[in-house]
């Protein structure tokens, strides 16, 4: 596992749900609450982008307009658990190629979608080391087929 090296973020952050500075850009995390969106802006996130899906019983309904309200933008990309797709993964790859200079906070519920996702953008697009890629998160993750699926993904299999 690589030692991240970077700390950008205060200790607040470590009270959001599996949270996890993955570079020194992006910030990833499962479900935080409504207020915590307000700890995630004044840490200097720009963008916040949203795999989770708007009918768990841990979503925010409002989200995008809390979020908005803090002055960051919003991107909600639904990924069902049970069932991502390629399409998914290259949608995200796309949004988070557009704020790469920026702070951005990326959740999921649990930060197991975020975590997959994330390998495929930091490996495919940005071209880091697997090692480097591969979020803390995956040691606490059972991983269950349709998701070890997706991470066999090759760039051809996601229209990279």
């Amino acid at each position: 596992m690589a030692v991240r090296a970077f700390k950008c973020y205060g200790p607040s952050m470590k009270r959001i749900r599996n949270f996890v500075q993955l570079t020194e850009q992006v910030g990833t995390a499962g479900q935080p609450t409504a207020a915590q969106f307000s700890t995630i802006a004044e840490n200097g996130y720009q963008h916040v982008v949203n795999l989770g899906m708007p009918d768990h019983a841990d979503a925010i309904s409002n989200e995008g307009e809390l979020v908005s309200s803090l002055g960051m933008n919003y991107v909600h990309i639904p990924v069902p658990f049970d069932a991502p797709r390629p399409d998914h993964v290259r949608l995200f790859c796309g949004v988070l190629s557009q704020f790469r200079e920026d702070k951005v906070f990326v959740h999921c519920i649990l930060n197991y979608r975020v975590s997959a996702f994330m390998y495929h953008y930091l490996t495919k697009i940005e071209k880091r080391d697997s090692v480097a890629a591969r979020s803390p998160m995956f040691e606490k993750w059972n991983v269950d087929p349709a998701w070890e699926k997706l991470m066999a993904w090759s760039s051809t299999d996601l229209g990279l």
